[in-house]
């Protein structure tokens, strides 16, 4: 083991390891120089991810179910929706209540606000916990056919 006291230097240090230190130095810097060269092309792009949990059965969000959609499509169009949807078991089935929304928020408190604005959450109907998401890779494919101005996502 390997102890270091305030007044000790790192050539001290070197000596008493048999240069370890400075191995361990050197892969530490391989390490951050590798880390820092693959993610330096990375997006970075910051949304915010909304975790949704019912707090009743899923059938008591069925009647609020028409206007948390129009909500969601309003969003959307200004822009601020990126993505959002039910979850379901692994299994298939029907969505259990249970979502995920992506949005563009320029903060947390924005975020929160249009979150809180989900007439299931305004109705006491679901939770949510929101946490940052920064989107470093992935891949959207979009197929545009200029013939009958169509769009497919891959």
């Amino acid at each position: 083991m390997l102890t270091r006291s305030a007044s000790t230097t790192d050539d001290e240090v070197g000596a008493k390891d048999g240069g370890k230190h400075d191995q361990g130095d050197a892969q530490l810097m391989d390490l951050d120089q590798r880390i820092a060269a693959l993610t330096q092309n990375m997006l970075r792009l910051k949304f915010y991810a909304v975790l949704s949990q019912p707090s009743p059965t899923p059938e008591k969000l069925k009647p609020l179910l028409p206007a948390h959609f129009e909500y969601m499509i309003s969003l959307e169009k200004r822009g601020v929706l990126f993505a959002s949807g039910p979850f379901s078991d692994a299994g298939g089935g029907p969505p259990n209540g249970a979502g995920l929304t992506i949005l563009r928020a320029a903060s947390a408190d924005e975020a929160r606000a249009l979150a809180e604005a989900d007439p299931f959450v305004a109705n006491g109907l679901r939770t949510f916990e929101l946490k940052e998401w920064t989107v470093m890779e992935g891949s959207l494919g979009l197929k545009i056919n200029l013939s009958d101005r169509s769009i497919e996502v891959a």
